[in-house]
Order: structure tokens, then C-alpha cells, then sequence
């Protein structure tokens, strides 16, 4: 069997306000010529680089039907949906904290969201070995009913809850790598003991109030949910020691019956909104470590949604690398900038620390 890659041209026609960095323009904030950081760009970069090295080639490709009312209603209530929908039908505007959108942004969030849910379905009725969902605008910051940091509806969350619903799947393990705290996925998971919820991300980076290590679930769920908050420059060999020590031992115990991936490249260290000196090669091992833990633990059934992630330069290569580890393609991308990636990696004595950071979160975990 296959990767499938899941796309659409339409999703890359979702607009945002004019914002420099994380800031609405105006007052203080000289406007900016590109607008929203989180641009059509990366992605589609991304999805051309493919073509062009031919590693399109050896994946079935397309589109997926949007996510339906129903779908969404299953993690989003009535009057979230209704008032987005006006909203948009009215022309655009903004819910949320960080979240404009244009004519059109509903049925294009939703159209996001179906990617996620058919890569999930395809993997779940065995007719793909793993799928890559190419989702825009991202969802693991969506709350049921207040959208915030670019996220509109919440892509994962969706899919998990109808491929719940069609009785494909009963316990899903996420592993959220975007450098962002997954408080989306986390808020919708905390008390269900069948989802667990797994987030690296930079420490107090967004939100700045969420993303604690010691927020572990509610009630029957508690332990399903972890936070690994990391310190900012960790570098490649912190976050395959985070891995290691804490993803995937976590998964052992969890026993899933399919692994989901946010994956978010913004933890790569050309990115503007994160601090954290990740490589092509980050995301290249960490795929090869949920894609054997797949294999080991669920059959190989392993699904990655596209969420954050602003270096128009460097997400290309990062996600080609994701996508080569996947398809088992001996095609390469060679990443232009990793001799310069080598070199400022962190030195010895940081990543000392870094690894004690990890055990003792590694032991806080385990207990």
C-alpha cells in the first residue's frame, strides 16, 4: 500500500487581515507587505517541492469532500457553527484571537477539516498504509466554541470524533510537535480516557497561559493528557530525547488503535515564531519514530495533519523530509541550509541540560 496526500487549491485561498507577526497592524504596527504569518505559501511550497522531485509521484494524491455539519457539530457547538457561517456569508471577520478570515472561510475551514477526516478514514479501512492531510487553516489551537491562533475549526479533533462515530477506531493517540502548545486538541480531549493527548512544544510560547506539565486529564482521563513545555534553542538532540524518553513510552502504555500527528514544522530553527533550532533531520527522525511505533503498536496506522509552521524557505524541506520517512522513498530533497543547521546547533553543555529537563519530566510522567 501507499501514502496518500490529501490537498486542495482551496485551502490555500484562505485570507486572513493584514498582521505583522502575531499583531493586527494599525497604531504602533507599521503594516506589513505579507500580512498573516500564516500564508498559503508554506504549504503549497511544500506540495510543489514534491512534484518537482518527482516523490509526488509515489503517493496517491487529491482532494476530500468537506467535513460535513454534522462532523463538525461533533466538536463544535450549533452556535459556534451558525455564527461562523453568518460571518462569513457576511463577508469575513474575526471570532476569535488571531483568527481573520475572508468571503468563504467557513467552507474552506471545513474543507480543511475533511482532509483530516478522509486521511484518517483511508488509513482506518486499510486503504492506505499512512496518509499526510495538507489541512489549511491549522486546528490544534480551536476550542469547541472560541477559534484562536490562526485555527478555525478543530481539524484533528473532527476526525477523531467521526472516525469514533463510524466505529473505525476506538482509542487515537495524538502527538502534537507543533512548537505551539496544542491547547485545542488538549481542551476537547481533557476528560476522555480514549484520546491521548501528547504536546512538545516551546515553553510559554503560545498561549502563554496553557501548556503545563502538570495538567494530566480530568477524572477517568487523568494521565491521558501530557505536556512536554521545552526550553527555547533545545535543538535536534532534545527533541529526539523527548521522543525517546517520553512520546513513546507513553504510546507503549497507551496502546492506540491509530497514532495522529499535528504536525507543525515551526519548531524548525528558521522559523519567525518559534525558538527552537529543530532540522529537516528533526522531522525526519521523529516521523521514523511514530512510523515504527505505528508498525509496532496499531498495524502501521498513522495519519499527520498539517497545522503551524511560517519559514516559506525552510517547511518545504522539513515537510519533504516527513514525507520521504513516510513513503520509505528513496527520493531526496536535500535541505540547502543544513550545514548552517549543523553548526549552530546547541553545544554539550546545554544539551546536558536539556536531557536532565527531559528525565525529570520523563520520571513526572511515568509515575
Amino acid at each position: 500500500m501507499t501514502t496518500a496526500f490529501y490537498w486542495d487549491e482551496r485551502c490555500f485561498w484562505h485570507g486572513g487581515g493584514n498582521y505583522a507577526l502575531t499583531l493586527p497592524v494599525g497604531g504602533f504596527v507599521q503594516p506589513m507587505n505579507a500580512g498573516l504569518p500564516e500564508s498559503p505559501e508554506t504549504k503549497r511550497r511544500l506540495k510543489n517541492l514534491a512534484e518537482v522531485s518527482g516523490l509526488w509521484a509515489e503517493m496517491r494524491t487529491g482532494s476530500a469532500p468537506g467535513a460535513r455539519w454534522e462532523e463538525l457539530a461533533r466538536v463544535h457547538p450549533e452556535s459556534y457553527l451558525t455564527r461562523f457561517k453568518s460571518a462569513s456569508d457576511a463577508g469575513g471577520g474575526e471570532l476569535g484571537l488571531r483568527t481573520p478570515f475572508s468571503p468563504g472561510g467557513f467552507e474552506i475551514a471545513a474543507l480543511s477539516a475533511g482532509l483530516a477526516v478522509e486521511a484518517l478514514r483511508a488509513v482506518l479501512k486499510g486503504e492506505v498504509a499512512n496518509a499526510y492531510a495538507l489541512s489549511r487553516p491549522p486546528g490544534h489551537h480551536c476550542l469547541p466554541d472560541w477559534p484562536n491562533g490562526f485555527c478555525l475549526m478543530a481539524n484533528i479533533a473532527i476526525a477523531i470524533e467521526t472516525a469514533r462515530a463510524e466505529g473505525r477506531a476506538a482509542r487515537v493517540a495524538v502527538v502534537d510537535w507543533d512548537v505551539h502548545h496544542g491547547n485545542g486538541t488538549e481542551a476537547i480531549f481533557l476528560n476522555n480516557p480514549e484520546v491521548l493527548t501528547i504536546s512538545l512544544h516551546q515553553e510559554a510560547n503560545y498561549p502563554l497561559d496553557t501548556g503545563q506539565a502538570d495538567v494530566r486529564g480530568e477524572g477517568a482521563a487523568k494521565g491521558s493528557n501530557i505536556n512536554v513545555p521545552l526550553p527555547p534553542g533545545l535543538g535536534h538532540k532534545g527533541y529526539i530525547a523527548a521522543m525517546e524518553r517520553i512520546v513513546l513510552p507513553a504510546l507503549h502504555r497507551f496502546q492506540p488503535d491509530v497514532i495522529v500527528v499535528a504536525c507543525g514544522y515551526d519548531a524548525s530553527a528558521f522559523d519567525p515564531l518559534g525558538r527552537m533550532l529543530a532540522t529537516t533531520e528533526t522531522f525526519r527522525q521523529m516521523t521514523a519514530q511514530v512510523k515504527a511505533a505505528a508498525q509496532e503498536l496499531c498495524a502501521g496506522r498513522l495519519v499527520l495533519v498539517h497545522e503551524g509552521g511560517y519559514s516559506e524557505v525552510h517547511v518545504p524541506f522539513c515537510g519533504h523530509a516527513v514525507l520521504e520517512e513516510l513513503t520509505g522513498s528513496a527520493i531526496r530533497a536535500p535541505d540547502p541550509m543544513a550545514r548552517t543547521l549543523e553548526a549552530r546547533q546547541p553545544n554539550a553543555r546545554f544539551d546536558a541540560f536539556a536531557e536532565a529537563w527531559i528525565d525529570e519530566l520523563a520520571l513526572y510522567f511515568d509515575r
